[in-house]
């Protein structure tokens, strides 16, 4: 996998992990600049960015695999523990480190999650009025998709240059665009219990939720806040699936103050 770094090694390390879909682009250098103080890891999910890439609908791999890999990632920078944050399926993923690897999480910070998706006790997804599928192998059209995309699960004023830019770039670096927008939801989930075991985790957590979040309401993330003990929620408004620059300042102030001394 490809993994790239910011800060010092000797600094405390934050592991980012993002959502399904999205390679470590999604991580703007901007946004890990601002954890100052922090040795600060992105990385590419398989089939994403310069990561394996599997046939589409084939991944080849499962839920657990993906959380393996973010261990692997610590492994390979020789990091005992790290502050984790994960955004989307990278909070389902943080959750898992934080429960089949606890030594290896300092703290956890999960944003637009779940722990009980399809319970129900918590809202359904909204319905998204989604683009269609583009033509994968033209780029221009694929780009088009991810702008479209993300217009379709965010809150106004959409950050349409941004998204473009960052777009831009993972396509430009991902070798399956096809695969790389299917085969984490194609991945199969090994049913390893989440989220009853939610009290199991004893490390500081931060949960930071949009206030009109269409696939996740904001019940989803007081959930976690809830079942997490001593979880900590911060309400992101005006913000739907995303993470907007305009968020970006607020996220790093919480995520250092959570990360202070630790």
């Amino acid at each position: 996998m490809s993994v790239s770094t910011f800060g010092s090694p000797d600094d405390p390390a934050v592991l980012l992990i993002h959502g399904a879909g999205a390679s470590m682009d999604w991580w703007a250098p901007e946004f890990c600049r601002m954890l100052v103080d922090r040795y600060v890891i992105r990385y590419d999910h398989r089939d994403t960015g310069d990561a394996p890439s599997y046939p589409p609908g084939e991944p080849g791999y499962t839920g657990t695999d993906l959380v393996t890999d973010a261990v692997s990632v610590l492994d390979s920078l020789s990091v005992a523990a790290a502050h984790v944050v994960g955004i989307s399926m990278g909070g389902g993923i943080a959750q898992e480190i934080a429960l089949y690897h606890p030594s290896r999480v300092l703290s956890l910070t999960v944003m637009s999650t779940t722990a009980g998706a399809g319970d129900a006790d918590l809202p359904g997804v909204t319905p998204v009025d989604f683009p269609p599928e583009p033509d994968w192998a033209d780029e221009s059209a694929v780009v088009e998709y991810l702008v479209a995309s993300q217009r379709a699960v965010s809150a106004e004023p959409f950050a349409e240059a941004e998204i473009r830019e960052i777009a831009t770039i993972a396509v430009s670096r991902t070798a399956n665009h096809e695969s790389s927008q299917k085969n984490h939801f194609a991945a199969p989930d090994d049913g390893r219990p989440v989220r009853h075991r939610l009290p199991e985790i004893t490390v500081p957590t931060l949960v930071l939720h949009g206030d009109s979040d269409p696939l996740l309401p904001l019940p989803h993330g007081e959930a976690l806040a809830r079942e997490i003990p001593g979880a900590r929620l911060v309400v992101l408004p005006n913000t739907g699936h995303e993470f907007p620059s305009r968020n970006w300042p607020l996220v790093a102030k919480e995520v250092l103050a959570l990360t202070a001394s630790r």
